[in-house]
């Protein structure tokens, strides 16, 4: 057992069961023996061809190329304002903002002598992938890292969050003799490892709302996470109030709907969720239409979620990797794959998804209307 599994089991001794929701916050967030701490001792970022899982801008330089157009276009419709707080959640290696900064750069140096770069990063070892990728941006001011999102400054915003939603803790609640009991993690019956259970006695006042969803049979099972609808409701006030938009691109369904969607990673491959705690990442499918809600009864105005492969399309994906493949022409075959990865309905395109939430007064975003696509990449 790993060392968090052994805090664990401790715990369940003595408290008894705990929400699956408990048990993913631990194995992904713990500050010592959780998954986002356990590379530290060898400074080794978990992402990645070499690590359990990529994500899109590690798969290609044109998904952050392309947002820096977005948020250039973004930026302008705001009104241009000097300074603005430009924010990523959850920023990986840094890759996103550095093929963002290059491709704003090229195009409009007013908008990257006007942001102000903040970053909500927990990992030690991300800070420092982060802040080795940033180091040779020109800033007009240091980045500053946050633990929480609630730690940024006020200002106008432009917010990016990247696959950042799916591994925020999710409940779960399965149907049982038509009630819904929330799905815990107990010890396993040999003691030695975990399994899941059901909430013994069911509490009417921690029900679900179930007003969306179609009847269920026994062992149905849906999700619910209250911290990515607390977080939409947040940053929509925020940029309601104090201007700006926010883009998330995660995956999961454009509609709720019944069904479990949590999962394990490791080295590309499908784990036990319970297995090794701390040692495999956990995630879920990100259930957009709740966030819509709860985004839009915070002030500002949802576009999308829209498929990741139409997102980057309207954003002219094809006209800029045609670009790139003839500026190099021994890379084009993998430029081109890297792209159709992004993009094609069996691999990125259709799983993942682009929502905005935004100041009501804005115009609709670039990407999520099928107008022109943008054009300010060099």
């Amino acid at each position: 057992m790993t060392p968090l599994g052994a805090l664990i089991r401790r715990q369940i001794q003595e408290g008894g069961p705990i929400p699956v929701s408990a048990y993913m916050a631990l194995a992904l967030g713990h500050p010592e023996h959780g998954y986002y701490a356990r590379h530290q001792p060898e400074g080794q970022a978990p992402l990645g061809r070499s690590g359990d899982f990529i994500t899109a801008p590690e798969i290609s330089q044109v998904f952050g190329e392309l947002l820096g157009a977005w948020c250039v276009n973004v930026w302008r419709a705001m009104g241009s304002p000097h300074p603005f707080i430009l924010a990523e959640l959850g920023p990986g290696r840094g890759t996103l903002l550095t093929d963002l900064w290059r491709a704003a750069s090229a195009a409009a140096s007013e908008f990257t002598s006007a942001l102000r770069l903040h970053l909500v990063e927990t990992s030690r070892t991300l800070r420092a992938c982060q802040q080795a990728c940033l180091a040779a941006l020109p800033l007009p001011a240091p980045p500053r890292w946050h633990e929480d999102v609630h730690h940024l400054p006020s200002g106008p915003t432009l917010l990016i969050a990247n696959e950042f939603l799916d591994a925020l803790p999710v409940e779960q609640y399965v149907c049982d003799a038509g009630a819904w009991r929330n799905r815990q993690v107990a010890l396993a019956p040999d003691g030695d490892g975990f399994a899941f259970t059901l909430a013994r006695v069911v509490d009417p006042h921690g029900q679900p709302d179930l007003a969306d969803l179609p009847e269920a049979g026994d062992g149905a099972v849906i999700e619910r996470c209250p911290a990515a609808e607390r977080l939409l409701a947040w940053v929509a006030e925020r940029v309601t109030t104090q201007g700006g938009a926010a883009v998330f691109i995660d995956y999961g369904p454009a509609r709720s709907a019944p069904g479990e969607t949590l999962q394990a990673i490791r080295g590309h491959r499908r784990e036990n969720p319970l297995a090794d705690a701390g040692e495999i990442d956990l995630s879920h499918h990100v259930d957009f239409e709740r966030l819509v809600v709860a985004a839009t009864a915070a002030g500002a105005r949802c576009w999308g979620p829209v498929p990741q492969g139409l997102f980057l399309g309207r954003l002219g994906i094809a006209e800029r990797v045609r670009r790139l493949a003839e500026a190099s022409p021994a890379q084009s075959d993998g430029i081109e794959g890297a792209a159709r990865r992004l993009v094609h309905p069996g691999r990125m395109g259709l799983l993942f998804k682009a929502l905005a939430a935004a100041h009501p007064d804005l115009p609709t975003p670039p990407g999520f209307t099928a107008s022109a696509p943008l054009r300010p990449l060099t």
